[in-house]
C-alpha cells in the first residue's frame, strides 16, 4: 500500500468521523454530533474508504450499516485514536488532575463500559473518577443541582439536551418462555419514577387503551432483569442492551410499538480541576461508544477506581 494511502488511514479527523457515523449509524446524526457538514462527512467516510481499499459502510435512502470490514475498523480507529490522545498528552506535558463526577444510567450495568472507564483511568491516573449509577432523570436532577460533572443516560426522543451518542429502538422483553394473555392487564416490569422507559412504556399502553398492572419496581435494572427471568412480566428496554437470557415478545402478543431512546452525554457547570476531565471522558466515551452495544456483558469493578460509588 502506498505511504500517502496509509497516511489518509490513520487521519485522526477521518477515524473520528467513521466512529461517529458507525455509533449513530447516520451520516446526518454524526454531522450534528462533530458540528460540521454532511458532506464533510461523506467525503472522510470516501477517503478513508479509499485508503483502506474496503468498503466500510453499506447505504440506501433508508438505512445505514457496517459491514464486515467496518466492523474490523472500529477496533483499529479505537486504537489508532487512543494512541493519538496518549501521544498528544505527553508531548504536551498536560497531566489531567482533580475530581471528576461522573453518572450513569442504570442501562449500563450490563455492558462493557468498565473498559473505557478502566482505559481511562489508565491514561489520566491523577484524575479522582466519582462513580454514580441511577435513573436517568435522577443523575439530570443531579447534573442540574451541581452535584455531578458528566452524565451518560437517557432522554426521549425529540429532547435537545445533551450531546448524542446513539439511538436505539425500544423493545417489550421478558423471558423466552413467558406468554402475554391479550385479553388481560400486560404485568410490567418498571423502573420507578423518574424512570423513562416506566413513563414511555405506560403512556404507550394507554394510547392504545391497553389494561396493565405493575407485576416488580425496582431501582436496580439487576432487580428488573431477575423479575424478567422469573417470568414475572415484560419490560420496555433498548434493543440493543437486551440482557442475556432475555428476548424481544413475539408482535403476536399485541403490544403496541414503544418508540425509541436517544443515548447522550450531558456536561455540568465548569468546575475547576473537572471540566477537563470531562471533556476527555466525553471524547473517550464518543470513541468507544460503540462498545456499549455490540459488547454486552457484566459491570464488573473497574482496577484502579478508587473512591468510585455506586447508587442504584
Amino acid at each position: 500500500m502506498k505511504r500517502d494511502s496509509l497516511a489518509l488511514m490513520y487521519d485522526p479527523a477521518q477515524l473520528r468521523t467513521f466512529l461517529a457515523v458507525a455509533q449513530t449509524l447516520s451520516f446526518t446524526r454524526a454531522a450534528r454530533r462533530l458540528g460540521v457538514r454532511q458532506s464533510t462527512v461523506s467525503q472522510h467516510v470516501r477517503r478513508l474508504e479509499e485508503a483502506a481499499g474496503r468498503q466500510l459502510f453499506t447505504r440506501d435512502t433508508h438505512r445505514v450499516d457496517l459491514t464486515v470490514d467496518g466492523e474490523a475498523m472500529l477496533g483499529f480507529a479505537r486504537t489508532i485514536l487512543a494512541a493519538h490522545e496518549r501521544a498528544a498528552a505527553f508531548f504536551t506535558g498536560t497531566r489531567l488532575r482533580g475530581r471528576l463526577r461522573f453518572g450513569v444510567s442504570e442501562d449500563f450495568v450490563l455492558t462493557r463500559l468498565p473498559e473505557i472507564l478502566e482505559s481511562f483511568r489508565r491514561d489520566h491516573p491523577e484524575v479522582e473518577l466519582e462513580l454514580t449509577v441511577e435513573l436517568s432523570g435522577t443523575l439530570q436532577q443531579r447534573l442540574a443541582a451541581g452535584r455531578l460533572d458528566l452524565v451518560l443516560a437517557k432522554r426521549r426522543t425529540g429532547d435537545t439536551h445533551g450531546e448524542l451518542v446513539w439511538q436505539d429502538a425500544l423493545a417489550w422483553i421478558g423471558a423466552p418462555q413467558l406468554r402475554v394473555d391479550p385479553d388481560r392487564p400486560v404485568p410490567l416490569i418498571v423502573f420507578p419514577p423518574p424512570g423513562i422507559t416506566r413513563a414511555r412504556a405506560l403512556e404507550v399502553l394507554e394510547e392504545h387503551g391497553r389494561s396493565w398492572r405493575i407485576a416488580c419496581t425496582s431501582s436496580s435494572l439487576s432487580g428488573l432483569v431477575a423479575a424478567a427471568h422469573a417470568g414475572l412480566g415484560v419490560m420496555v428496554h433498548s434493543r440493543g442492551l437486551i440482557p442475556p437470557g432475555l428476548v424481544p415478545v413475539p408482535a403476536r402478543a399485541g403490544l403496541p410499538e414503544p418508540g425509541g431512546v436517544d443515548f447522550v452525554l450531558s456536561h455540568g457547570r465548569r468546575r475547576d480541576g473537572a471540566h477537563e476531565a470531562a471533556d476527555a471522558l466525553a471524547t473517550a466515551i464518543l470513541a468507544g461508544g460503540d462498545r456499549l452495544i455490540r459488547g454486552v456483558g457484566p459491570l464488573a469493578p473497574v482496577n484502579g477506581l478508587d473512591g468510585a460509588r455506586s447508587h442504584a
